[in-house]
């Protein structure tokens, strides 16, 4: 059976545990927790959005954290370059990315550890046909369900004789590992907003282990996109590691019979683009929750928009998780 490549939204986790797996309430428990966030860090991005005692409940309101980065990056390395003696940043600028940074590590981490699992029922068909056609499999959360049933499954068993890789090998990121070589013939597992698994060592982007993964550690991450829309290119572009995983995403939806977009809000323009540009030649099937509060004359035209195409069948299930046709040939 020819690939498909399979792209997976926060939608997968919401229909499990909509309170653990909402972005809102993660961003505020990591905000409330005391030993999450110092207080010099809170004040810092408080007053970024305003002061007063203001606080992050949303991922568009990162956008003005994402623009002082940006101006604080640039003036350190500006600073760097020219080996002044004098910073042009205040303590209190050194120290915002890495307060920023932080935030965003812990906002993921706290979504990525969970300790349910999604239902069997669900999972059995979706690995057997991953295992089968070594499909692609893109995802936009941060959360192990999948990513923990695959490796729990052996569908990522390194490089030879593996269904998927995602280019994580033992000494830290590589391009390399993601080419077919050998005669090689796996799919790609593509953490296309990144992990909080994902950390810098000397300068190579590394993966620690589920277990090693520390709700308090004091690690910020360049590897994870968490910011307004109008910034994830940037972010991605920024990153090795995310920029190789959507560049193979490309290379995925390009030999792949069909997309399947899955619990997806169809908020992220870049993506948009992504799926509109193959679109034009590739059937695409849409499964989400049909508790919108909209027709689904209205859900058709809104995928219209944002895929450029009419060329798609659309699910809409009271519970996505009973989604198993992953084989159906439309």
């Amino acid at each position: 059976m020819p690939r498909k490549t399979l792209i997976f939204g926060n939608g997968l986790g919401m229909a499990l545990d909509p309170r653990h797996f909402s972005l809102t309430n993660a961003m505020a428990e990591v905000w409330n927790d005391p030993f999450a966030i110092s207080d010099v860090h809170k004040d810092l991005i408080s007053q970024c959005l305003g002061g007063n005692g203001a606080i992050p409940q949303r991922e568009d309101q990162l956008d003005p954290l994402h623009l002082v980065i940006s101006a604080c990056r640039t003036l350190s390395s500006i600073n760097m370059s020219q080996r002044m003696n004098v910073h042009w940043l205040s303590q209190e600028g050194q120290h915002f990315p890495v307060a920023v940074g932080n935030y965003i590590h812990k906002v993921a981490t706290r979504l990525h550890m969970y300790g349910g699992s999604l239902p069997q029922a669900f999972l059995e068909p979706l690995i057997g046909f991953v295992r089968h056609t070594k499909s692609h499999v893109a995802t936009l959360n941060y959360d192990k369900l999948l990513y923990g049933a695959f490796l729990d499954a052996g569908l990522m068993a390194g490089y030879f004789h593996t269904t998927l890789v995602d280019g994580m090998v033992g000494n830290g990121f590589s391009s390399q590992a993601l080419e077919r070589l050998y005669n090689n013939t796996f799919g790609y597992y593509l953490h296309l907003h990144g992990s909080p698994l994902f950390f810098d060592h000397h300068g190579l982007a590394r993966k620690r282990d589920r277990h090693e993964l520390n709700p308090f550690s004091p690690e910020g991450s360049d590897h994870i996109v968490l910011t307004h829309v109008r910034h994830k290119r940037s972010v991605i572009g920024a990153s090795m590691v995310l920029s190789a995983y959507w560049n193979y995403l490309n290379f995925s939806l390009n030999e792949s019979e069909e997309i399947i977009v899955f619990g997806y809000s169809g908020d992220d323009e870049h993506l948009n683009d992504v799926i509109a540009a193959h679109g034009q030649s590739k059937h695409i099937v849409i499964v989400e929750w049909d508790g919108l509060d909209q027709t689904e004359q209205q859900r058709l035209w809104y995928w219209s928009q944002k895929f450029k195409s009419n060329n798609f069948h659309l699910w809409r299930l009271p519970n996505v998780l009973t989604f198993t046709q992953w084989d159906h040939v439309y």
